[in-house]
């Protein structure tokens, strides 16, 4: 092709992209942030790739759910069997996958989570628990931390802390904080200076109890607050808080939206500390990208919960589609050792991204646990004025600096703490793909901030 002719061809890509984006404007409604500049054609393993044929590193699993990476070929065979023969049912029907699904899930599970509430997303799975801790304790009041991420739902959003919270009017009576036991930012500190994350945690339910009319239901938390921050339980934390849930007969709820099938490179984040959840919900990861999710609950309290008339009745409750596709991610992370792989490329990414912080100025912290890692950028000297702004701006230039160099990573902004890099790659990812994710974030690091 000559010169003439590629001009050619890139302005008409140019006036083709313009038209779509002059289309988004007109017909697709906002619904926060600002879209990525780039139009996505097609997906493959853990690459996207754009209108133009550019190949894009996907460092976040879509939206941290694609475990498998894009068009695993088990999930494009078990969707293709399942739309075929056997998609969707009236709720009241029940089909072979469904229990399949169920049984081999619980197969994953301690031996007292073996009851299983299929559903499709994770603010309904949330949703759904949090109905069913109230009908079990006969309380309404639901903890979570302040800078928590549950869903967008009406229950959810209300145990949703960290963003969304003005203009919508009155949330759910009964939704109370707990402080967030982020070492670097927690006032609780021991007579060394280190975290003192069990003090932060009793004076935290002090104060609910003094809020408390005495109906607390249920506290909701994730293992590690993805949207909050990469902000991981510090151990022993998971134990502490439920004694305190046990003590006012509170149900504990575990949100392994982000956490769960292996993503920290044990099955479940909750198993690092041996204890056991009342309720867990699961979402994003069982997916593997397609909307899969589930409540899964102690036989006590689902029997209880059906005896009171427990209600949670949907469209695509128990579909057979969700049920064929969770079992087949599920069938895939066993077969191909996804749990173990996650764990020794944890630590290949842990290394890698410290590394990045020894030769940055501009890398405040690496945190994380398996392939669900934070790499939080913030100016040296953060404490003076405009340094908020400053690192807004610099975190800005290296999302785009990364996206150029063909890398697609997640920022995560909350007011106060920085920005920080969700990084949560697919678990079949290569060790080539990921060494080659962290070369073009630290290219990108150098680029904008030298």
């Amino acid at each position: 092709m000559t010169e003439q002719a590629e001009q050619t061809e890139q302005i008409a890509q140019a006036g083709q992209a313009d038209k779509f984006w002059d289309r988004a404007r007109r017909y697709v409604a906002r619904y926060g942030g600002a879209y990525s500049p780039v139009v996505i054609d097609r997906a493959n393993g853990s690459y996207i790739y754009d209108g133009d044929g550019n190949r894009i590193l996907d460092f976040t699993s879509g939206q941290m759910s694609a475990v498998l990476g894009h068009a695993h070929p088990a999930v494009v065979e078990t969707v293709s069997r399942s739309v075929a023969t056997l998609d969707h049912l009236f709720s009241g029907m029940l089909s072979r996958p469904v229990v399949d699904f169920a049984e081999r899930l619980a197969g994953t599970l301690p031996e007292q989570l073996s009851r299983t509430l299929l559903l499709t997303t994770g603010a309904e799975s949330n949703e759904a628990a949090l109905k069913m801790a109230k009908m079990y304790t006969g309380g309404y009041e639901v903890v979570a931390f302040d800078r928590s991420w549950h869903g967008m739902t009406y229950g959810a959003a209300s145990a949703t802390l960290s963003a969304g919270r003005r203009g919508y009017g009155p949330w759910m009576p009964g939704s109370l904080a707990l402080p967030t036991p982020h070492p670097a930012a927690s006032p609780f500190r021991n007579p060394d200076g280190s975290h003192d994350w069990a003090g932060e945690l009793d004076y935290g339910f002090a104060l609910i109890d003094r809020q408390s009319t005495g109906a607390l239901a249920a506290c909701l938390v994730e293992p590690i607050l993805s949207s909050g921050g990469i902000i991981e339980l510090p151990p022993g934390y998971l134990t502490r808080l439920k004694e305190h849930c046990e003590r006012r007969g509170m149900l504990l709820i575990l949100d392994e939206a982000q956490t769960g099938l292996g993503r920290t490179g044990t099955m479940y984040a909750f198993e690092r500390d041996g204890v056991v959840p009342d309720i867990l919900t699961l979402s994003k990861t069982l997916g593997a990208g397609l909307p899969v999710a589930a409540v899964v609950t102690t036989p006590e309290i689902e029997e209880r919960c059906h005896e009171r008339g427990y209600l949670f009745y949907t469209t695509h409750l128990n579909d057979p589609l969700a049920a064929s596709v969770g079992l087949a991610v599920l069938e895939v992370i066993e077969r191909e050792g996804l749990v173990e792989r996650a764990a020794s490329l944890g630590a290949r990414l842990h290394r890698g991204l410290s590394d990045l912080r020894e030769r940055s100025a501009v890398v405040a912290d690496v945190r994380g646990r398996g392939l669900l890692q934070g790499l939080e950028l913030g100016e040296p000297g953060g404490g003076r004025a405009g340094a908020e702004d400053r690192t807004e701006a610099l975190v800005d230039e290296v999302t785009r600096e990364c996206l150029r160099r063909g890398l697609h990573v997640n920022i995560v902004q909350i007011p106060g703490m920085g920005g920080v890099f969700r990084i949560a790659p697919p678990l079949t990812i290569t060790e080539a793909e990921l060494d080659r994710g962290v070369e073009i974030l630290g290219e990108a690091l150098d680029a904008v901030a030298g």
